[in-house]
C-alpha cells in the first residue's frame, strides 16, 4: 500500500471542495466530466494531454463529508485488476492533514511496467503537492 500525507493550512471544508468538485478537480487533478459525488457512481478519465493512453475507471465506495472519500481505481484497457484509493482529512487548528492511501496496486501488475508501485508513488506525491498548491492558492 502507498500512503502519503500532507498538511494544508486551510480548513477541511476547503480541501473537501477541491477533492470533490469536478470544476476544482480539473485545476489540480484530472478533468473528469462524468464525476458525480454519490456512492456507487462511476467516473472515467484519462491522463492530461493528447495521448489518452491510460483510461481510468473508478467507482465511489464511501463518502464521509469533509473526512473520507474512497473509490476504486482501475485501468480497464490495460489491467484486469482493481485497487482502492482513500482520501482522509483531519482538521486541527485550521490546518488539514490529508492522507492518501492506495491499496491493492499489486492487482494492477498485469498491466505491465507502467503500473509499477514506484510510478504510483511518484504520481501521488506530485498530485498531493498540486492539491496543496491549489487549495492554498499558490
Amino acid at each position: 500500500m502507498i500512503t502519503t500525507k500532507i498538511a494544508i493550512k486551510e480548513p477541511a471544508s476547503k480541501v473537501w471542495q477541491a477533492l470533490t468538485d469536478k470544476n476544482q478537480m480539473k485545476e489540480w487533478y484530472f478533468d473528469i466530466p462524468d464525476f458525480e459525488l454519490r456512492v456507487g457512481s462511476s467516473f472515467n478519465f484519462y491522463e492530461p494531454g493528447d495521448d489518452r493512453q491510460f483510461h481510468h475507471r473508478c467507482i465511489i465506495k464511501e463518502i464521509v463529508p469533509e473526512r473520507k472519500f474512497s473509490h476504486t481505481w482501475t485501468h480497464p484497457s490495460h489491467s484486469k485488476g482493481e485497487s482502492l484509493v482513500t482520501w482522509l482529512l483531519k482538521e486541527e487548528n485550521g490546518t488539514t492533514e490529508v492522507t492518501l492511501q492506495h491499496k491493492g496496486i499489486e492487482n494492477l501488475a498485469d498491466g505491465g511496467p507502467d503500473f509499477a508501485p514506484e510510478n504510483f508513488r511518484v504520481g501521488w506525491k506530485e498530485l498531493m503537492a498540486s492539491l496543496k498548491n491549489h487549495v492554498q492558492g499558490k
